[in-house]
């Protein structure tokens, strides 16, 4: 009797990525040719929205190869929750996540699997150098990580993204976090399991340009803090105390100078200037609690993480956990 295959399914985002589509097909077909012997393969292209070309590509891929499955969003609702909808309709016993603009090499999947099987739930590829990056963004994601482990309670490894493959215990686990935003390379390591990084050579992209400028890689940080570390709200709490210590401080320098000395402070300006500082300081830990409030308000409305407009290719075409 012949043994049955394991099935890996690929995850792959993509938002706007015409001129990456045909190249990444290639590839991930011809990793799927390499490893027929050892297992089957499925892959699972997300369609966040794009305006594009992206889709009508992806569609004559799968008309051409039924391995080619599409999951298309009805707008665009992100990169996490993309990576999040692949996972959701993903079928394999293994699945891999990897994006669409090849900087991560997808053959490396191969050596993922095959790491997985000496044990371990969750392989994470390492980022050993960032071919195409510029020396700021290379010096700030460096900052970012170092910065996040301090600030968090779990341990999320330094330079990684969201390359990686996990087990079938793994993804069954992660569906169970349906949370509105979304760091899926921190919400991996949360769930525990037994972990392996796998080091590798970060490729330029292919093609086309990021999709992730200056800004939006801020608000993904801010993000990152915010879901997983209480610690701005007990630094706001510190920053609190601080500043009324300095402010007793001060006072009883004041009192101390208007009954012993001679020496005149001078009003006006000293108390614009408080006023000023401790107006923005307020100001701004009022912002980190309101981020906190904003988060829990969008969480209790309940709505669905993402909304699928069609698919291709796929039996199910009704996402099981899209609440």
């Amino acid at each position: 009797m012949l043994q049955k295959k394991p099935l890996l399914s690929i995850v792959i985002p993509v938002f706007n990525e015409e001129e990456s589509i045909g190249e990444s097909v290639r590839r991930f077909l011809a990793l799927r040719d390499s490893l027929l012997t050892e297992l089957k393969l499925e892959l699972l292209f997300v369609n966040d929205g794009s305006r594009d070309s992206s889709l009508s590509l992806l569609k004559s891929a799968a008309d051409k190869d039924p391995d080619v499955k599409i999951i298309s969003f009805s707008r665009n609702f992100g990169h996490q929750i993309a990576i999040t909808a692949g996972i959701d309709l993903s079928s394999g016993d293994y699945v891999a996540l990897i994006d669409a603009d090849l900087q991560d090499p997808p053959e490396l999947i191969a050596d993922m699997y095959r790491l997985a099987l000496t044990g371990y739930d969750v392989v994470y590829g390492k980022r050993r150098s960032r071919a195409g990056e510029s020396l700021f963004k290379k010096a700030t994601a460096s900052a970012f990580y170092r910065f996040l482990n301090y600030m968090c309670e779990i341990e999320i490894p330094n330079d990684t993204g969201d390359f990686r493959l996990m087990s079938r215990k793994v993804v069954n686990a992660f569906t169970r976090l349906r949370e509105r935003h979304r760091f899926v390379r921190g919400m991996v390591p949360w769930l525990g399991f037994r972990t392996a990084p796998l080091e590798y050579d970060r490729a330029e992209r292919y093609a086309g340009t990021t999709k992730f400028p200056l800004r939006k890689m801020f608000a993904f940080a801010v993000n990152a803090i915010l879901s997983f570390s209480r610690k701005p709200l007990t630094v706001a709490i510190q920053l609190g105390f601080f500043i009324i210590f300095m402010g007793l401080i001060f006072g009883a320098y004041l009192f101390y100078a208007r009954l012993f000395t001679n020496t005149i402070i001078p009003g006006f300006a000293t108390t614009l200037l408080c006023v000023i500082v401790f107006s923005g300081v307020q100001v701004m830990l009022i912002g980190v609690v309101g981020e906190y409030i904003a988060r829990i308000f969008e969480e209790v409305q309940g709505r669905p993480l993402y909304l699928i407009n069609e698919t291709f290719n796929l039996v199910e075409s009704v996402p099981k956990n899209d609440f």
